[in-house]
């Protein structure tokens, strides 16, 4: 089974870096890479969508739960190609269920006042992420703990960059508590600098200690993997590096790497091994 241009332009358009390191995978991981984005990515835009579509995501959610149950081709490519993947992977049902609920909770939700309300959106939304590539990887069991930290980390950081966006849809994944902070509107926050400052710092120290610990599960990733996981994991860690400087630009731009300092962490990784 190719990679369709459906999920090409589906994957392109939702995450340019994990996008352009997944160019390096093997051919067949890179087909699967693909189709397992393409299921996540079409589910989040319709909640993510302005205004959010829930009655899309219903009927697509509903689509998979009839395909998944009639083990049949259901006649959406990115449903039955997820679903042909995740029967020959043999991934967990009970992961796409996670991820489905933490989709519909974008739906319902917006705001996260603990972080053990946080981590259980983080469970779905990105740690079951890690445990699906873990399979398509075909790591050792031992891998699935780090491979889940490693998508805690990135949907922390992601959470922490996309401040000023998530605000926009109503949405505050960070707690507040311990702050002193109140609210997290860019009017407010440059009231408030050293609060933010502060903020920040505590977040990406969070960030960064899982990140350490997800790095630690690389020892188990064949090299022909590991370049483009260690890539990837390098741009988000220097994501957080450019947010630490200036703590306030959240509210001015995304920080995103862009395509030629991926390509040349990439060949940096390749050569260094």
């Amino acid at each position: 089974m190719k990679v369709s241009e459906l999920h090409y332009r589906t994957f392109r358009g939702g995450s340019k870096t994990y996008f352009n390191s997944s160019l390096f995978f093997p051919g067949e991981v890179r087909r699967d890479v693909f189709h397992l984005y393409g299921f996540v990515r079409v589910a989040d835009n319709f909640v993510d969508a302005v205004p959010a579509d829930p009655q899309g995501f219903h009927r697509f959610r509903d689509l998979y739960h009839r395909a998944w149950g009639a083990g049949s081709p259901c006649g959406n490519s990115i449903i039955d190609a997820f679903v042909e993947l995740a029967r020959r992977k043999g991934f967990d049902p009970a992961w796409t269920e996670a991820f489905l609920r933490a989709m519909e909770m974008d739906l319902t939700r917006g705001r996260y006042d603990r972080l053990e309300d946080t981590l259980e959106y983080i469970y779905g939304s990105a740690e079951v992420i890690g445990l699906f590539m873990a399979r398509i990887m075909d790591l050792p069991p031992e891998a699935s703990p780090a491979a889940q930290m490693l998508g805690r980390a990135m949907q922390y950081i992601n959470f922490i960059r996309d401040i000023r966006e998530d605000l926009g849809l109503g949405r505050r994944y960070l707690p507040l508590e311990g702050t002193g902070l109140e609210r997290l509107e860019e009017d407010y926050a440059r009231r408030h600098p050293e609060q933010f400052l502060g903020f920040v710092e505590h977040h990406l120290d969070r960030y960064y200690r899982w990140q350490a610990q997800a790095e630690e599960g690389f020892r188990y990733l064949p090299r022909r993997y590991r370049v483009p996981i260690r890539t990837a994991s390098d741009m988000y860690s220097w994501t957080g590096r450019q947010i630490r400087r200036r703590p306030l630009l959240v509210f001015e731009r995304k920080v995103k790497p862009g395509r030629l300092r991926i390509m040349a962490r990439l060949l940096r990784n390749l050569i260094v091994g």
